[in-house]
């Protein structure tokens, strides 16, 4: 059997086939489901504060300071990392505007409110 691999046309088809079943054996990453309208309206009620921009959900955070502001966004790393979804974020002295966007599922989705209300949580 491995005589016959060392010619060039059996090698290309053990190659096609082994490839596929290399990569198959890979866990696939979920594709996040897009939310609808209605799904947004309802659930960004329960995150008060945030608000719909398109497909993004925005709310801005003010501190006494910029030591302070800074200090919430290194707070936000831990969350973001375990949940595998992060926010983008625009700092201006003491304020941090928090944006959130699944960008794999062009849209807002589940991921974005959960980690909204994580974000409501460590800002209050």
């Amino acid at each position: 059997m491995l005589s016959i691999l060392k010619q060039p046309f059996p090698q290309a088809i053990f190659l096609a086939m082994a490839i596929p079943l290399v990569f198959s054996s890979q866990p696939l990453k979920a594709n996040p489901m897009s939310l609808t309208q209605t799904e947004i309206d309802q659930k960004i009620q329960a995150i008060p504060q945030w608000q719909q921009q398109e497909q993004t959900i925005t709310r801005t955070f003010k501190f006494k300071n910029f030591v302070e502001a800074i200090a919430f966004v290194n707070q936000l790393v831990e969350p973001a990392e375990t949940a595998g979804h992060h926010p983008d974020l625009a700092i201006s002295y003491n304020k941090v505007t928090v944006s959130l966007t699944t960008h794999d599922a062009g849209g807002l989705t589940q991921m974005d409110f959960d980690l909204a209300q994580t974000i409501s949580e460590l800002g209050n």
